[in-house]
């Protein structure tokens, strides 16, 4: 039974002390705080907060973006504005002035070659035939635009409304000129008027006014020599000159509209403020408040069905993880307990560092001892529970540090988190010195630069003051995370008394003063609990016991007979055995007080638990036989036999593989000193009768040690004993002294 049930003023009270510890209540207990604290730890990214606020009033609290959305108002001015800046777009029509010109030429020689036409009739014609040819000229123009765009029809408006308000009026007296010109005029003005009205209409005219204007300058340079054929050349060319640049409306609200579709959106980006404290509500941050369901009108319970599905899934694998593995916290709620508390401390550091990504600092989640929970629980539990916590771990960080809105898991920190996690576990592994933890923090460190160098690189968008940010904090997480640990585990060891390797190679000095005190009271004693150390340690690790535990319990399991040394057989050494002049009941209340009195020094000196299980537990309620067959030996005749309970230890049976193991460690280690040139015989049979012996006698009854374990120590001892009592050669003794007169030394 276990001391803390032992123990107690009332039964009820034991019990319930020490079945806490193997209680299924309790244990999903735990898995329910595992799981609410990932609840907690994940919901500040994943669930926004809400806000009970109403347009015009005055916000109590700076409220902060929780995700990435379009700023609408922002983005329409900017749409507007880009559309703004589009200049008009105008189309340029292929006008063939020339031909206009030519065309009226002809005219005039047609009705001036006319006979029957008197000089004033002519005049009335061309008063009506040129705005009749012009009108033609433009309804071919028309047309031709219809027949480009059909569906332009802005377009055909501005060019009719430009040709119809732009037309030029021949003055009245140049009518009355026309039927004078003979023919030879008009085919000297008619090359004039073509080459300028063509080297005009070359320009892009949006007013027909600006190239008319320039009539006169380009006729008085051409070779007509008369002033009346320049001034009729002017007024024909001024007439035929139209605008050919026309406002392509259509066109223009094509390119505004491509403009505004080519804007990008503006958008209020995740943890920009949008609103001040102090500040007035609008309409417009309400609608943003609205858009990010940041308003408790407007509860959005979906993420938070989310996130407990996600911490279930998280606390299930873990719970299935310890369910099937072969590790004592599969059924110990002391180690679950510690588990538990170990992913605090770990989740706590990593929120704490998370808090630095609000103050700009971007990467400052690559400086997270996110290792130092794995490197614990390797050290603590096992390195199956920690390896499966690296996982855990990644994905958390992965979480807690993602800054981008448009995906749940930022790759880089949980890819970061593994590395270090899982590169911790195995750095850790052999750890038996606080140096070794150092050394592991180093490795960490190591690793996770060269995993910020592969995301730098491959992601292609860096500098060089990111690149050394960046692997300054790999290198600070690995030794923040060394000395967090070394830090924390004198805390894990006091608090739930935990036997680390660290710990065991400590209490395995022979400085200690309890150690000292062995070395120098009884000699033969701590001779023998150092080889009960080395043949315990062996059959441990046969069996896949914890061999440093075995050790370090040995070296102390006899501390007890510090008190009555020359009571026991290795420390007299050239006296006589106090047992031949007393009774075998008192020299067995003397031989049995040392496992009680070992307890009682180890729990001064606050040794961990499981040594003091050891000393109390390595010879069960074995019998002491010699003394129980001496005291039956002068019991007078007639008299009620002696009952064996009286003569045995008073135990407790060992409750563990370790305490077994020291046990026949002991007893075989004692049996074999007693043997003069022991054989491979002898050892076996010795070891293989006092391994049987307690098998019958139930001392394995309370422990899990199996027959084929048991057959495997027992090979183990016989390996371990005959290394240790090998045969030496006899040297024969020297006849005759040496040449060189000195003497020879024996073996």
């Amino acid at each position: 039974m276990d001391q803390n049930q032992r123990i107690s003023i009332d039964g009820k009270h034991s019990y319930r002390l020490a079945g806490w510890k193997t209680s299924l209540g309790i244990r999903l207990l735990l898995f329910a705080l595992l799981g609410l604290l990932f609840y907690a730890a994940l919901a500040g990214r994943l669930i926004p907060q809400t806000y009970d606020i109403e347009v015009g009033a005055v916000s109590e609290k700076t409220i902060y973006a929780t995700k990435q959305i379009e700023n609408a108002i922002e983005t329409q001015k900017a749409k507007e504005e880009a559309a703004r800046r589009v200049q008009p777009v105008y189309s340029i029509l292929p006008m063939k002035n020339e031909n206009l010109i030519q065309t009226i030429f002809e005219k005039i020689r047609q009705i001036n070659a006319d006979e029957q036409l008197r000089e004033s009739d002519k005049v009335n014609v061309f008063r009506n035939v040129f705005p009749t040819m012009y009108g033609d000229y433009a309804g071919q123009i028309y047309a031709s635009v219809r027949a480009s765009d059909p569906a332009n029809d802005a377009l055909l408006n501005e060019v009719k409304t430009a040709l119809t308000e732009q037309q030029y009026r021949i003055p009245e007296e140049m009518y009355f000129r026309f039927p004078k010109q003979t023919k030879e005029d008009l085919d000297a003005m008619e090359p004039v008027a073509i080459d300028v009205v063509g080297r005009l209409m070359n320009d892009q005219l949006l007013n027909a006014q600006s190239a008319r204007t320039r009539v006169a300058e380009l006729v008085n340079t051409s070779p007509l020599t008369k002033n009346t054929s320049r001034e009729m050349v002017q007024e024909l060319a001024r007439f035929v000159i139209t605008p050919n640049k026309f406002p392509n409306q259509k066109a223009t609200d094509q390119e505004r509209a491509e403009a505004r579709e080519n804007t990008k959106p503006v958008y209020i980006n995740k943890g920009d403020i949008l609103v001040h404290k102090g500040e007035l509500v609008t309409e417009e941050t309400y609608e943003r408040l609205k858009t990010m369901d940041l308003l408790k009108e407007k509860v959005n319970y979906w993420p938070q069905l989310g996130l407990v599905l996600l911490s279930g899934l998280f606390v299930l694998g873990l719970f299935m993880f310890v369910r099937h593995g072969e590790h004592p916290i599969r059924a110990n709620n002391v180690q679950l307990l510690m588990l538990v508390l170990i992913y605090v401390l770990n989740i706590a550091a990593m929120k704490i560092v998370a808090l630095g990504q609000n103050m700009d600092y971007v990467n400052i989640g690559y400086l997270a001892p996110v290792a130092m929970g794995t490197m614990l629980i390797a050290i603590l539990i096992g390195m199956p529970i920690a390896f499966a916590s690296s996982t855990l771990f990644a994905l958390v960080s992965s979480i807690i540090y993602n800054i981008k809105d448009e995906v749940l898991f930022d790759f880089r920190y949980g890819l970061l988190a593994l590395v270090v996690c899982i590169t911790s576990v195995f750095a850790i592994q052999r750890a038996n010195q606080r140096a070794s933890i150092l050394r592991s923090g180093i490795m960490v460190s190591l690793s996770g630069a060269v995993a910020i160098l592969a995301i730098t690189f491959l992601d292609n968008v860096y500098t060089r003051t990111e690149i050394m940010m960046s692997f300054g904090f790999a290198v600070a997480s690995g030794l923040l995370t060394a000395v967090l640990v070394i830090g924390l585990m004198p805390f894990f060891e006091v608090s739930f008394g935990i036997l680390s390797p660290l710990k065991l190679v400590e209490l395995s000095n022979p400085n200690h003063p309890l150690l000292r005190k062995l070395l120098t009271e009884t000699p033969g004693t701590y001779h023998h609990s150092v080889m009960v150390g080395n043949l315990s340690e062996a059959a441990a690790e046969s069996v896949g016991a914890n061999g440093l535990l075995c050790r370090v319990g040995s070296y102390y399991h006899d501390i007890g007979k510090t008190k009555r040394p020359s009571y026991f057989i290795e420390n007299q050494m050239s006296m006589g055995n106090p047992h031949d002049q007393i009774e075998p009941d008192l020299s067995k209340s003397i031989i049995v007080a040392h496992a009680r009195d070992g307890v009682e020094m180890l729990k001064e000196h606050n040794m961990p638990k499981p040594i003091r299980d050891i000393a109390e537990q390595h010879h069960g309620t074995t019998l002491l036989k010699f003394f129980y067959f001496k005291a039956k030996k002068l019991q007078p005749e007639g008299a009620d036999p002696i009952p064996e309970e009286d003569y045995r230890y008073p135990g407790p049976k060992a409750q563990s593989k370790e305490a077994a193991i020291v046990g026949i460690a002991d007893g075989v280690e004692a049996a074999v000193r007693s043997l003069r040139n022991p054989s491979i015989e002898q050892i076996d049979t010795m070891v293989r009768k006092i391994i049987k012996d307690r098998l019958d006698d139930g001392q394995f009854n309370e422990c899990d040690l199996t027959l084929r374990e048991l057959d495997t120590i027992a090979k183990t001892l016989n390996e371990t004993l005959l290394g240790i009592f090998h045969s030496r050669i006899e040297y024969p003794a020297d006849t005759a002294p040496k040449n060189d007169g000195k003497e020879v030394k024996q073996a």
